[in-house]
């Protein structure tokens, strides 16, 4: 933490120590804790994050629109999604506020959370040469890259290619004021939380939505890997020059936006919706729509105005995969949509194929309905499964609330769900965690478990196990 805020804004042109990105005393750190040296639960984050946005939260104490942070910085993360924490991330952004998380350190494609979330900018982190960094993650979730150091010494000035911060070296007792060189995209996103903290000077009315038009433009960066957008740089590598000049013309470049980014439809979704809309004063429309060449998707429009602004719907066809008797993985295509100006916006969508054999087991499930604020256990019941599926069933649920849905298998009888080598699995999908309303008899929330071989797991809810089996789970 004392590292990440040095690299946003340490005191600088002093000739002391190191320079932060957001040099000067106007920028003010506000230090919200919400892990420690065991870790936390991803709860005590969106609580932080609930906090410094103005929003309601567990403290009872809510700041007003002129106490609250203007930026978020999150250099923390890790596998697995919940529909709680992206409603909680949608109402910060809808704030005002502008998020900015790391895209995580695993050199791997996979989603990383909280970056991979509407709303929050996913950091990518390049080295002293501006190419990925060796263990950055990468993919269609990333926004932007930024200086996260590297192993080696190739510049030969005689240090390591890391980053280096201001730090609190706590071992003899007494915390000592240092300085302290790591590496990591938790160091590049803070760069990124420095030149956000440099425009709002300059612009303080700019929005969350201006941030990420101006980025989209190519406004914020310098363009690195592919022309464009691309899954290792994202829209590129942030440029804090071109960044403040942006923001000191007062310009809000008007351009097409979509909403979510990405689509995930997991094992079972067989739809999903896209909301087109604008940021900036001039007038623009939707040239043309559609969808990179693949029999198993089509795109089409639902509710728009003659302007072609409005809802998509994206459409799968499940059936061609068995038809085409393709093998079971990840299929990914991309919906496109060309603006009158010539701005061009792609949403990636991505599509889980999975056969399920008839006699398939998974051992004995424990099914849960979870309140998704407070992720405690409503009601649950335990399963055998038949032919290849567990039916459940939740009786008497309070009419007017909205749940999450998530089941698993206990084999170390430990009362939680979600440990290595047991099943996990959640309605709508692990990938994309779905609120259930309950609003009458509902029948069809089927969804699949898989056996976890990894899990980045915090216990996020209260209870004790018992003889009747998991009171109470886990949730990454």
């Amino acid at each position: 933490g004392t590292h990440c805020a040095g690299t946003v804004a340490a005191s600088s042109d002093n000739g002391i120590g190191v320079a932060g990105a957001s040099w000067n005393s106007d920028t003010r750190i506000m230090p919200i804790r919400v892990l420690g040296v065991g870790g936390g639960t991803e709860y005590d984050i969106l609580q932080g994050v609930r906090y410094a946005a103005g929003l309601e939260n567990d403290s009872g104490i809510r700041l007003t629109a002129d106490q609250r942070a203007d930026i978020i910085s999150m250099s923390l993360g890790g596998e697995g999604s919940s529909g709680a924490a992206q409603a909680v991330y949608t109402a910060a952004h809808e704030a005002g506020v502008i998020l900015i998380a790391a895209a995580g350190n695993q050199s791997t494609a996979v989603p990383s959370y909280p970056a991979s979330y509407e709303g929050v900018i996913s950091v990518s982190a390049v080295n002293i040469n501006s190419t990925l960094a060796s263990y950055s993650n990468y993919g269609s979730h990333i926004d932007v890259a930024a200086p996260g150091g590297d192993f080696g010494d190739y510049n030969g000035d005689g240090y390591a290619d890391r980053v280096w911060s201001t730090c609190g070296d706590d071992a003899g007792g007494d915390i000592q004021y240092t300085y302290a060189a790591y590496q990591g995209t938790s160091m590049a996103a803070p760069h990124v939380a420095g030149v956000a903290a440099l425009m709002k000077a300059v612009l303080p009315t700019m929005t969350p939505d201006a941030f990420d038009a101006l980025l989209t433009a190519g406004s914020l960066t310098t363009d690195i890997g592919g022309p464009g957008w691309d899954s290792l740089y994202g829209h590129g590598l942030i440029d804090a020059y071109k960044a403040v000049a942006a923001a000191s013309s007062g310009s809000i470049p008007t351009a097409l936006i979509v909403s979510p980014t990405i689509v995930n439809l997991g094992t079972t979704a067989t739809s999903a919706s896209l909301t087109v809309s604008t940021v900036g004063s001039e007038a623009i429309a939707v040239d043309d729509f559609s969808q990179t060449p693949e029999p198993w998707l089509t795109v089409s429009e639902d509710s728009v105005d003659a302007d072609g602004l409005g809802t998509y719907t994206v459409m799968a066809d499940r059936g061609y995969f068995e038809d085409e008797d393709l093998p079971d993985g990840t299929y990914s295509t991309a919906v496109t949509f060309t603006a009158s100006s010539g701005g061009i916006v792609s949403v990636p969508v991505n599509l889980q194929v999975r056969t399920t054999s008839a006699s398939a087991d998974a051992g004995f499930h424990y099914v849960l309905l979870a309140d998704p604020d407070t992720l405690t256990v409503v009601e649950q019941v335990a399963v055998r499964a038949q032919n290849g599926s567990y039916d459940y069933a939740f009786a008497d649920v309070p009419a007017g609330a909205r749940y999450l849905i998530v089941a698993g298998s206990d084999r170390d009888n430990d009362g939680f769900i979600d440990n290595a080598g047991e099943s996990l699995g959640a309605f709508l999908s692990l990938d994309q965690i779905t609120y259930v309303d309950a609003d009458g008899d509902q029948a069809g929330l089927d969804f699949l478990t898989d056996l976890r071989l990894t899990v980045f797991a915090s216990d996020l809810s209260t209870g004790s196990p018992d003889a009747d089996g998991p009171q109470y789970m886990r949730l990454w």
